[in-house]
């Protein structure tokens, strides 16, 4: 199964002790693969140096390197915008990069991607909360 992760939800995985961890763990073990564009880097990059400093982002991108080693990171370059959020453009950049990799959700708790559900798309959002009490077990 392939996902797309909102930075928010990066944000709080990235917590050891988070609940959500359970999804970067699902990407390091094999159980999921995470799709990633060169703009959902730049906005995890922007976002965790300002949120968290420098360091916590050199260890994010050293754990992205090791989920690219293992084999379960699909790096895209989506080469249409598919224009499907319209009250916050600059999540278009997760949409862009789930429907290019043909990801099954994008894992987000921002409301404003609900276009997405109705949309024709094969990915659909879906909150970190719901994600793990549906695949627990199989994926997380």
């Amino acid at each position: 199964m392939t996902v797309c992760l909102d930075t928010n939800v990066l944000i709080q995985a990235r917590a050891s002790s988070h609940p959500y961890g359970v999804l970067l763990d699902g990407f390091v073990f094999g159980l999921l693969n995470w799709a990633v564009s060169n703009r959902v880097i730049a906005e995890y990059e922007e976002i965790i140096r300002r949120k968290a400093g420098s360091h916590a982002w050199k260890t994010m991108a050293r754990l992205i390197e090791l989920i690219h080693m293992s084999g379960n990171l699909v790096f895209i370059n989506p080469h249409y915008q598919f224009h499907v959020i319209g009250n916050d453009p600059e999540d278009n950049a997760f949409t862009d990069c789930a429907i290019a990799a043909h990801a099954d959700y994008v894992i987000t708790e921002d409301r404003h991607f609900a276009p997405l559900a109705n949309s024709g798309y094969k990915p659909q959002p879906i909150t970190p909360a719901k994600f793990i009490e549906r695949y627990s077990g199989r994926f997380v």
